[in-house]
């Protein structure tokens, strides 16, 4: 099952996942999905932790566990490879070219993987500026984010 499901299937089952209330550890997100015949690596996890944009809160009763915000799981379920057309860098600053009306999605998904080469996000109709935190890591964050949100032709 692992090695034929794609992306989003994974990622909606991490999603069902958390939305159960009940992962409140990667190790326990981690032991979920081996219970349905998926082995995954703690990079993979991470990455589609962030993109998913769960985040870990407390619970009243003490403790905590991962959440989806709720604006976050509706973007989540959208189809990236769609929604973005191009992804390229001057050297400075990374352009996301989207389908019209898509940008502050992407760029709402962008902020939430709170990646460490992104300074910020500025988000139009169809288009996102990211600038990144230094000028000369925008060609690999442009790659970074190709990876993310679609994949490079």
């Amino acid at each position: 099952m692992g090695d034929t499901m794609s992306l989003s299937q994974r990622r909606a089952i991490v999603r069902k996942l958390i939305q159960s209330g009940e992962i409140a550890t990667q190790e326990d997100l981690r032991g979920a999905l081996e219970k349905q015949g998926m082995s995954i690596n703690q990079a993979t996890l991470s990455r589609d932790l962030a993109e998913l944009g769960a985040r870990r809160v407390r619970l009243k009763e003490g403790g905590t566990v991962y959440e989806i915000p709720e604006e976050q799981a509706v973007v989540s379920t959208l189809n990236l490879e769609s929604l973005v057309a191009d992804i390229t860098s001057n050297g400075n600053m990374v352009v996301v070219r989207t389908s019209p009306g898509a940008a502050s999605a992407i760029a709402l998904m962008i902020d939430a993987a709170k990646l460490k080469d992104v300074l910020g996000t500025i988000a139009g109709d169809d288009t996102v500026f990211v600038a990144p935190r230094s000028a000369q890591k925008a060609g690999r964050l442009a790659d970074s984010l190709w990876s993310a949100l679609g994949s490079k032709s």
